[in-house]
C-alpha cells in the first residue's frame, strides 16, 4: 500500500483531540481569578501546577471509559510536547531538554496520582494536596485551597456529564473559577 503525501503528513484524530484538550486545559489554567482571587502564585511553577490540576480533571473523566484512553494518552503527549517546546524557547540546551522534561513529567504524574487519591478521600486531604501543590512557595490562608477544593469537586462532577464523544473529539468545557465575592457571600 502506497501512502500519498497528504496521508503521510495528516495528523491522527486522537492527536488533534489531545492538542485541543490541552489548549482548553491551558486556557482554563490561565484564568486570572486563580491568581488574583485565590492567590495561586503567578509563576511558571504556579501555572504548571494549574495545568496539571486541569489535566487531571480531564484525564479523571477519560480514564473511566475505554473510549477515553486514546484521548487521555494524546493529552499526555501534548503536555510533553509543550514542556519540550517551552524549555527550548527558554534557552535550555538540546542535551539537557530530555532530562528536564523527564523531571517535569515525573512531577506531573505525581500530581495526577495525588489528585486522584485526594479526590477519592475527604475534603481535608484534597485541601492539603492543593495547598502543597498550588501554594508550596506562597503563604496561603485557608480560603484559597478550600475554594479550589470545592471547584475541583464541582468540575469533576460536571465533566462526568460531558459526553465521551465530545471529549474524544477534543472538546471540553470548564466552569468559571470561584470568585472571591461569591465565596464570601458578598
Amino acid at each position: 500500500m502506497v501512502l500519498g503525501l497528504g496521508q503521510l503528513f495528516r495528523s491522527r484524530p486522537e492527536k488533534t483531540a489531545g492538542r485541543r484538550l490541552y489548549a482548553a486545559v491551558v486556557a482554563q489554567a490561565r484564568h486570572p481569578d486563580f491568581y488574583a482571587d485565590w492567590g495561586v502564585p503567578d509563576t511558571p511553577t504556579g501555572r504548571f501546577d494549574l495545568i496539571a490540576l486541569h489535566s487531571f480533571l480531564v484525564m479523571h473523566r477519560l480514564k473511566g471509559d475505554a473510549a477515553g484512553r486514546p484521548p487521555a494518552q494524546a493529552l499526555c503527549d501534548a503536555v510533553v510536547e509543550d514542556m519540550d517546546r517551552n524549555l527550548r524557547e527558554m534557552g535550555t540546551g538540546d542535551l539537557s531538554v530530555g532530562k528536564k522534561v523527564k523531571r517535569l513529567m515525573e512531577g506531573f504524574y505525581g500530581r495526577l496520582a495525588a489528585y486522584e487519591e485526594a479526590l477519592q478521600s475527604g475534603d481535608d486531604m484534597l485541601i492539603s494536596v492543593l495547598r502543597r501543590n498550588l501554594y508550596a512557595s506562597a503563604a496561603a490562608d485557608d480560603a484559597g485551597p478550600a475554594a479550589l477544593a470545592r471547584y475541583v469537586r464541582r468540575e469533576a462532577a460536571a465533566l462526568q456529564g460531558q459526553p465521551m464523544e465530545q471529549l474524544s473529539a477534543g472538546a471540553v468545557s470548564f466552569g468559571p473559577p470561584p470568585r472571591a465575592a461569591e465565596e464570601s457571600g458578598i
